[in-house]
């Protein structure tokens, strides 16, 4: 897979730091969680939610800087079942896939979480790798772990810094989340395409054509803010 260069100047100590403090900050705003273009995520095996961006945020630097965080909660899943195959910290140029915990950096299918789909409807077609909104970001993660384990759930947590103006600047946008259903029927999770095609033909990539290609989890739809202004 190729990898990408995006100018993210944190350090890999840096990103774990910020991207920890997302989640401890996305665990005291659980109940802002954007809602779901689904009804009922009870019948659903996968539990999809997002701590940030919240609905409606002015996020980010220039383009940039700004988090995706969110949960991923599998009902009666084995983590082998989830499609998780390893603890990942990970960013662009260095930090890419190197001890402690390496994992590739592009776009993409994520080689940790396979069966994630990471949206934002205003990705841009013109830097190498990206394919505008239907490019799944999901491999541009950098922080990946498990963060609970019982008999009848397993716990994924995953967190990203935007480290370059990807979705554009001052730009109103959407981010969609989801995780692809098992379509190959080998019990997991891992059949994420790279990039995701307009379905349904209305000139558009969004929750509609996830729903048309098949997912196991509720589709987390976020409107935000790209904020363009400098720190």
């Amino acid at each position: 897979m190729r990898k990408k260069k995006l100018g993210w100047t944190l350090g890999a100590g840096a990103a774990m730091i910020l991207g920890l403090g997302a989640a401890v900050s996305g665990l005291s705003s659980a109940n802002a969680s954007s809602p779901d273009t689904s009804a009922d995520t009870k019948t659903h095996p996968v539990k999809v939610e997002v701590f940030a961006p919240k609905r409606g945020d002015n996020a980010g630097v220039e383009g940039k800087g700004w988090f995706v965080d969110l949960k991923l909660s599998f009902r009666d899943k084995t983590l082998a079942q989830t499609g998780f195959n390893g603890l990942q910290l990970t960013g662009p140029a260095a930090h890419n896939n190197i001890a402690p915990f390496p994992g590739t950096f592009s776009t993409g299918q994520d080689d940790k979480i396979p069966g994630l789909v990471v949206l934002d409807s205003t990705t841009n077609s013109t830097l190498p790798g990206f394919s505008g909104p239907g490019t799944n970001l999901a491999n541009l993660f950098n922080l990946s772990g498990v963060t609970n384990r019982t008999p009848h759930k397993t716990e994924l947590w995953d967190t990203w810094i935007v480290g370059a103006p990807i979705a554009g600047q001052n730009v109103d946008t959407t981010l969609t989340v989801a995780v692809v259903d098992d379509l190959n029927h080998d019990g997991i999770y891992n059949d994420a395409p790279g990039v995701v095609k307009d379905l349904n033909g209305d000139g558009k990539i969004d929750a509609k054509d996830l729903g048309l290609m098949g997912v196991a989890s509720n589709i987390v739809t976020v409107p935000f803010h790209i904020n363009a202004d400098p720190a």
